[in-house]
């Protein structure tokens, strides 16, 4: 049968079958040498999931070790303990993760069973509380500053880790004067002035004072540069704020998970 090469038209293909067989011999030793990916692949999954199976083995002893000193030292109710230890092993933690939550929640658990007043931060529900004992006073949104490292001139850098854990309150401010940090020009990209400004509610007119520079604030201000939530920090709606203000006192407990 007639056919095309190269716009020409060729009656007899036979003086191309050995191209033909060539390429064909080619291929099928292509095939004889290359490596067999689904081997490959099942190797990696097999690897992975003993890796998995190692992690969760640890996990599941540092669980079993601290809840052992828990309920010999009769720190919460059965079912708390159980419900609590159900949470933690579905999270995906390392083992110095594991012992910050666990020992947060169960300090949580310890002061839920008291009649004093605390916060707590749900940061999955984006949620705070105030509350009493086991009840809820006060509920309102909360915006999570995100985990950031900035950049400034000569090498200069901030780092905003996340925050969770148990802490106590180092102190609260309203309507104070908030001398604005370099960091903040830094992470507008904008110029920093050669004297910082000091700016009224430039970190929001109510501010509750964490450990190492972390807070808990109302929006700030109009004329602050800083917009929105500070890094790594967390904001609350100002009217929510100024209904829990009478309860927020020094060394109050906050729990943030």
């Amino acid at each position: 049968m007639p056919f095309f090469k190269r716009g020409f038209l060729v009656e007899d293909m036979s003086a191309f079958m050995p191209q033909l067989r060539y390429s064909r011999t080619l291929a099928a030793r292509f095939r004889t040498r290359a490596p067999r990916p689904a081997l490959a692949t099942n190797l990696a999954v097999l690897a992975l999931g003993l890796a998995a199976a190692g992690t969760a083995a640890i996990h599941r002893q540092v669980l079993d070790r601290r809840f052992a000193e828990v309920v010999s030292l009769g720190a919460g109710a059965p079912l708390e303990i159980k419900r609590l230890k159900g949470d933690l092993l579905r999270m995906e933690l390392t083992e110095e993760e594991l012992e910050r939550e666990l020992d947060a929640r169960l300090k949580y658990l310890e002061t839920a069973k008291r009649n004093e007043f605390y916060l707590s931060i749900d940061t999955e529900e984006k949620k705070l509380y105030l509350k009493n004992g086991e009840n809820v006073l006060r509920e309102a949104p909360v915006e999570i500053g995100e985990a950031a490292t900035i950049s400034g001139k000569r090498e200069k850098t901030w780092t905003f880790a996340p925050l969770k854990g148990a802490f106590a309150v180092t102190g609260k401010a309203e309507g104070a004067n908030w001398r604005i940090p370099a960091w903040v020009y830094a992470k507008n990209r904008t110029p920093a002035p050669r004297e910082l400004p000091t700016v009224a509610n430039g970190l929001g007119r109510y501010v509750v004072s964490l450990p190492n520079g972390y807070v808990i604030h109302s929006p700030p201000a109009a004329e602050s540069p800083l917009k929105g939530v500070k890094p790594g920090s967390f904001l609350v709606p100002e009217k929510d704020l100024a209904a829990i203000w009478p309860r927020v006192k020094n060394r109050m407990r906050v729990y943030i998970f």
